[in-house]
C-alpha cells in the first residue's frame, strides 16, 4: 500500500498497538435494512461521527440521516481495499472519529478482518458494534424460530461458490447432510444449481423453504416454498440477488416439542417445579 500505510505483513516491533487506546475507528453493523434497526450504539455512533465510510450498495442511505451536519461521507462501493483504508486511516491521523459503516452484521461476509488488521499494522486504535444480519431479519418477517426442540437445535449459516470458492468440506451438499435449519446467502442468482445441491445434500425435495428478498426494506418480498421449487419460485418474482435462502423444517412450524423452559414440571435457578 502507498500513503506510508502499512500491510499487516510489514509489521514490525515498533509498530505496537494497544486495544486499550481510545478507539478512533468503528466497525458499525447497518443492520439488514430498515434505518430503525441499527442498534442504539450504532445510531450514536453515526451521530458522533467526523467521517463514514458506507457500504454504499447495500446500506441503507437513510441511515446517514444520522450523521451531524458536517461529516465527511464516502460511498465505499465505488472504492478499492486501498482507497478506503486510506481515508479512515488519514482521517485517524488527524484525530477524527471514523465510521465504517457496513451491512448486515460485519462479522458475516463483511470483509472486515483484512481492514482491521490494516488499522492495526498502522497503529489506529478501532472497535466494532455489531448489526443485524439478514438472515435474523429474514427470521422476523416471517415470524419464524430456527431452533424448535425435536426439529432443529442447529442454524448453519453459509453461501454457494461463485467467484468467491467456499472450503470444499463446506459445500452445500456436506452441509446439506445435517438437515438443520439453514440460511444460505449471496446464492439467489444460482437457485437451480442450489436446489440441486440441497437435494443431493439430504433434504428432500418438499422440505419447506423460503426465499426473502431485501429482508426488512421497504420493497421486501417473501415466498414460502420447497427445496424442489427454489429455482420456479425465484424466477416467477424475478427475484435474482439481494435474497437469502432459508431452508429446514422449521419454516413449516410444526412438530416441534413445548420448551422445557417454561414446563411446569421443569426446575430452573429462578423456579421450582410445580
Amino acid at each position: 500500500m502507498n500513503n506510508n500505510l502499512h500491510t499487516p505483513s510489514s509489521v514490525t516491533s515498533g509498530d505496537s498497538f494497544s486495544q486499550r487506546e481510545k478507539p478512533l475507528v468503528y466497525f458499525v453493523g447497518a443492520g439488514c435494512g430498515a434505518a430503525d434497526l441499527i442498534t442504539v450504539r450504532g445510531m450514536n455512533l453515526l451521530k458522533a461521527a467526523d467521517v463514514i465510510v458506507y457500504t454504499g450498495s447495500l446500506v441503507n442511505p437513510e441511515l446517514l440521516n444520522y450523521a451531524k451536519k458536517h461529516c465527511e461521507i464516502h460511498n465505499s462501493a465505488t472504492m478499492t481495499l486501498e482507497e478506503v483504508m486510506i481515508v479512515v486511516i488519514a482521517a485517524a491521523r488527524q484525530g477524527k472519529m471514523v465510521v465504517r459503516l457496513h451491512t448486515g452484521e460485519p462479522s458475516i461476509y463483511g470483509a472486515v478482518l483484512e481492514q482491521m488488521q490494516i488499522l492495526e499494522a498502522n497503529g489506529v486504535p478501532y472497535e466494532s458494534c455489531p448489526g443485524v444480519s439478514a438472515c435474523f431479519g429474514a427470521a422476523a418477517s416471517l415470524n419464524l424460530e430456527y431452533t424448535l426442540p425435536d426439529i432443529s437445535q442447529t442454524l448453519i449459516i453459509t453461501r454457494m461458490a461463485g467467484r468467491t470458492g467456499v472450503p470444499e468440506k463446506e459445500s452445500i451438499e456436506k452441509l446439506a447432510a445435517h438437515n438443520a435449519s439453514m440460511a444460505i446467502y449471496l446464492s439467489s442468482g444460482m437457485m437451480e444449481k442450489l436446489s440441486r445441491a440441497l437435494y443431493n445434500g439430504g433434504y428432500s425435495k418438499d422440505t419447506p423453504a423460503a426465499i426473502v428478498y431485501k429482508a426488512s426494506w421497504p420493497d421486501e418480498e417473501k415466498y414460502i416454498c420447497t427445496v424442489g421449487t427454489l429455482a420456479e419460485t425465484a424466477e416467477a418474482h424475478g427475484i435474482k440477488n439481494l435474497a437469502v435462502v432459508l431452508v429446514g423444517d422449521v419454516i413449516s412450524k410444526s412438530g416441534y416439542s413445548l420448551s422445557k423452559l417454561y414446563d411446569a414440571e421443569f426446575e430452573t435457578e429462578f423456579r421450582k417445579s410445580r
